[in-house]
């Protein structure tokens, strides 16, 4: 007497590669494309986040305004989802103006090879705001 027996294979494959999830995805360098600020406006931001903890993402920061200042320091965000809350503070210098301090802040989207960052803040010229795009160096 013989018996038969039934054997089934399963296999399944995907072919992802690794993508940073949560506040991973803010590590690393993050620059902009634009580099002719607005009127009222920033640009040429860099964003390099070094340092991480369970829901933020800490750097240094920096920026060219309006009227040639540039701006220096450390940018910190905190990660909710597919936003960002950040806010980037320090040292603001132009060739006519003595260095101050500058603050900005904004809620920015994070998508898979980008950020939006809208924001605004105060600088040794006035007033600045706008939306910059950041991309993934």
């Amino acid at each position: 007497m013989t018996s038969a027996g039934c054997f089934g294979f399963d296999r399944k494959s995907t072919t992802t590669g690794p993508t940073a999830s949560g506040v991973a995805a803010l590590l690393g360098n993050w620059s902009s494309a634009s580099v002719i600020p607005s009127p009222n406006g920033c640009s040429d931001f860099k964003w390099s986040a070094t340092e991480q903890s369970a829901n933020t993402a800490r750097g240094t920061f920096s920026a060219t305004c309006a009227a040639g200042v540039k701006l220096a320091g450390t940018a910190q965000g905190t990660l909710s989802g597919s936003t960002v809350d950040w806010a980037a503070e320090g040292t603001a210098s132009a060739a006519e103006i003595v260095s101050c301090r500058f603050a900005l802040t904004g809620t920015a989207e994070l998508a898979a090879d980008s950020i939006r960052v809208p924001y605004s803040g105060d600088t040794c010229v006035g007033h600045v705001s706008g939306v910059e795009v950041l991309r993934k160096q």
